[in-house]
């Protein structure tokens, strides 16, 4: 072990060395613990922020649409259904006068017409405008397209002097998809809107908000037919 003198140089030194560590510890001791804690404050009051402040794409209130309008057309089905089971075989004869092949292009049409949105969303998102608006009037021609289809099929049902209250499937049949109709024609006018809304940068990655909330009507639509299709045309 060695000792050192305590009036030798390497003794001084080494209390002035000894001195200088202590005071940086407690430099340290003071600092640190307040960055650190201004540090935690702000991710702390950042994270409080943003539980705060979040919502679901599109906003609540367009998620309180779709599980009303989810609902209101639920127990359209369910109607449907129980009304089967009491009249099994007016419903298959019913069936037979319904044009499948139409409603199977219309149900490819409307998940098109998704996809097409879902690639908006995505480009608004990105910064990518001029894309998010072509992309969003694809969707647009997809509804319209829709429409015309459902149309014609409606057109085919008057002609065989088929209309509503025929009996009780058609009866739900024009209930049911004629109020689908309407929604789809509704989100048509809505995509034409924020399109436009996009072009004029009204609606930017920084505002995606109301496109949100319009691409949550769209899906709902599609998810609604993806519900009524198989029910009415193939069950």
């Amino acid at each position: 072990m060695i000792v050192w003198d305590s009036g030798s140089p390497a003794s001084h030194l080494l209390r002035i060395l000894r001195e200088y560590m202590t005071r940086l510890a407690a430099q340290h001791d003071v600092l640190a613990p307040a960055s650190e804690q201004s540090y935690l404050g702000r991710m702390n009051v950042a994270r409080q922020t943003d539980e705060v402040s979040w919502e679901p794409p599109g906003g609540v209130l367009i998620w309180m649409v779709v599980g009303l309008e989810l609902v209101t057309f639920g127990a359209g089905i369910i109607a449907l259904l129980v009304q089967e089971r009491d009249h099994s075989l007016e419903f298959a004869q019913a069936r037979l006068l319904l044009n499948q092949p139409l409603a199977f292009i219309n149900t490819l049409v409307l998940l098109t017409g998704g996809w097409c949105m879902a690639c908006g969303l995505n480009g608004l998102r990105l910064g990518r405008s001029r894309s998010s608006t072509l992309w969003t009037l694809a969707a647009v021609v997809s509804g319209v397209l829709f429409l015309i289809i459902k149309m014609i099929e409606y057109r085919q049902k008057a002609t065989h002097g088929i209309g509503f209250g025929e009996d009780t499937f058609f009866t739900l049949y024009y209930l049911l998809t004629g109020f689908h109709f309407v929604h789809v024609l509704v989100a048509v006018v809505l995509l034409g809107m924020l399109a436009r809304s996009v072009r004029l940068g009204h609606s930017h990655a920084g505002n995606p908000q109301n496109f949100e909330a319009g691409a949550v009507f769209w899906h709902m639509c599609d998810l609604i037919w993806l519900l009524l299709y198989p029910v009415i045309y193939l069950l």
